[in-house]
């Protein structure tokens, strides 16, 4: 408030008191384009962005929340390099000449290049594509459609699973879950052991469960994602039982030798059907 109250400013922003659903109902409607400008990584998602696709508006915003995820050049206009640049000064002050000049170079002009009907062509065409791209991927009935079949059914089959005959399949992960609990810290990994044939590293590692059932344990290698890419998440296989040590294992895995073996590491995290992992048991293993 006081800064819309300076004279140099007061002409130029207005602030919308009261700010509620019947509010935005007015804005959306007659809005063309819709300017969102937080410092990433502050926008919280991007309701406000999203209600605008039914109306015909047009997004302009931060790289950042849903529109890191949604934006294409056909769909509307992006600000930022998608990076975290802090409060610096130099960085604001670089985005708000990006958005002024993004304002007079393109986004204005497209709006008042007018076909002999009076139609902003190009206008209307990215109109059209962020209404038929981006409504049905950022909409409450697909959003809602998802929860239910990936978690709210599974979770309610899930229950009744574990709750039929008396809650024996209940009965059976809990005991699973103390028997965790109670063996997990005398895990460790032994001797790892690395060759690279060709294109490929082919990694072999120790692991000694001592009496914890090996069908409760996955062992897999580890490496984090490059460039935004997801983690690599490899199974490693049970493939021999060592001889004289009751619970020692050698587990083997092949991942392609484009990275360092350096980059990889494993790790035993449990496992049983039908039990979500972490969710219902958080312990992990890392080798070190």
């Amino acid at each position: 408030m006081h800064f819309i109250r300076r004279p140099e400013t007061r002409p130029h922003a207005t602030f919308l008191s009261d700010y509620d659903m019947l509010l935005t109902e007015r804005l959306v409607q007659g809005v063309d384009v819709w300017i969102n400008t937080p410092r990433r990584p502050w926008e919280a998602c991007g309701t406000s962005g999203m209600k605008v696709l039914v109306n015909g508006g047009i997004n302009l915003s931060e790289l950042d929340g849903w529109w890191a995820e949604a934006y294409t050049p056909e769909v509307g206009w992006a600000l930022g390099d998608g990076q975290e640049h802090g409060d610096d000064p130099a960085w604001d002050a670089a985005e708000a000449d990006a958005l002024y000049d993004l304002l007079e170079r393109e986004v204005i002009p497209e709006f008042y290049t007018r076909d002999q009907s009076g139609i902003p062509t190009a206008w209307v065409a990215r109109m059209r594509e962020s209404m038929a791209r981006l409504t049905p991927r950022f909409s409450a009935d697909r959003a809602v459609r998802e929860y239910t079949e990936q978690h709210y059914l599974p979770a309610s089959a899930a229950y009744r699973e574990r709750a039929g005959n008396k809650g024996t399949v209940g009965r059976q992960v809990f005991d699973w879950q103390h028997s965790l609990e109670q063996k997990w810290a005398t895990l460790h990994f032994g001797e790892v052991k690395v060759e690279t044939r060709g294109e490929q590293h082919v990694f072999e590692v120790q692991v000694c469960l001592n009496d914890l059932d090996p069908e409760a344990v996955l062992v897999e290698l580890y490496a984090d994602g490059v460039m935004g890419s997801a983690p690599v998440r490899q199974e490693m296989k049970r493939v021999r039982h060592l001889a004289g040590a009751p619970g020692d294992y050698v587990y083997s895995a092949t991942v392609p030798a484009g990275r360092p073996p350096a980059n990889y590491t494993a790790r035993a995290i449990p496992q049983r059907s039908g039990v979500a992992v972490p969710l219902e048991s958080a312990l992990i293993l890392w080798q070190r």
